[in-house]
């Protein structure tokens, strides 16, 4: 009689216990309360910037990167277009009809994150099919000549400078525990686009390859042909400032998500 009564008890006991650790985790990330709110930021659709082609020296120049970040090569790549925030939740929503993120409480100008490859592929053929556009994602040269102000010589998207970094990009030393925040916040780079470093990692079009850099075409590089890896890049909230820099290079399946990687959107003039 003792044991039966006593193991609903402590089946209750793990019960609460478990709660209470989720809320531990989870409440270091509660919607800003009314008076923490901020002015809404209007975000129109789609805000394209121009961006000039030309021919820059892509990989790390500072000398500081991985070995995919390897060998500097010269890169020429053509006129196109390319978001000016990342994608934000109500754009997502307003073609797939709902969000998959998971800080949804931040609001509809907050970036759309647990984003996979292989889902941005079919929010830009939906987008497309409304709109009559040919949206896609930037090729990894292309947001590289972009993140860098045209190709400039720049270790994060809009400066050089550890000291006013903070004024360029939300990262890990400066989020005041809000995870992602709203788009346009912080200060561009030198061509108008905001967010290229932190707030969210954003996917590019290429496989790839650790190699690639050293047999990559000087004129408009697409990546590999093929891979096991898709590579997204600038850096998130949760990454230290060198995870952040123009010529990092992360990847993975075409089915992964997280809740620091979303999508900036580019297109062909």
């Amino acid at each position: 009689m003792n044991l039966i009564f006593y193991i609903p008890l402590a089946l209750l006991s793990i019960t609460l216990s478990t709660t209470a650790l989720a809320f531990d985790v989870y409440k270091g990330i509660e919607p800003r309360s009314k008076k923490e709110k901020t002015p809404e930021k209007q975000i129109e659709k789609q805000e394209m910037v121009f961006i000039k082609g030309g021919c820059y020296q892509m990989g790390d120049s500072f000398g500081e990167g991985s070995l995919d970040e390897k060998p500097v090569h010269e890169v020429c790549v053509d006129d196109f277009y390319l978001g000016k925030y990342e994608l934000t939740q109500n754009e997502w929503k307003e073609i797939m009809g709902s969000i998959p993120s998971g800080f949804k409480f931040c609001g509809k100008d907050c970036p759309v994150e647990l984003v996979s490859w292989n889902s941005a592929q079919e929010f830009i053929s939906n987008l497309n099919k409304k709109t009559g556009m040919k949206y896609r994602l930037p090729t990894e040269a292309e947001w590289e000549y972009a993140a860098r102000s045209g190709g400039k010589k720049k270790k994060w998207a809009g400066t050089n400078n550890r000291a006013e970094f903070k004024e360029y990009a939300w990262y890990k030393m400066n989020l005041n525990k809000r995870t992602v925040n709203p788009v346009g916040r912080k200060k561009p780079n030198r061509l108008g686009l905001y967010d290229m470093s932190g707030n969210v990692w954003e996917w590019v079009s290429d496989w790839h390859s650790k190699d690639y850099y050293s047999n990559s075409p000087r004129n408009n590089p697409k990546g590999p042909l093929t891979g096991a890896y898709r590579v997204f890049r600038g850096g998130s909230w949760s990454n230290d400032p060198e995870l952040l820099r123009t010529s990092y290079r992360s990847y993975g399946w075409p089915e992964y998500r997280d809740s620091s990687l979303g999508v900036r959107l580019a297109r062909t003039p």
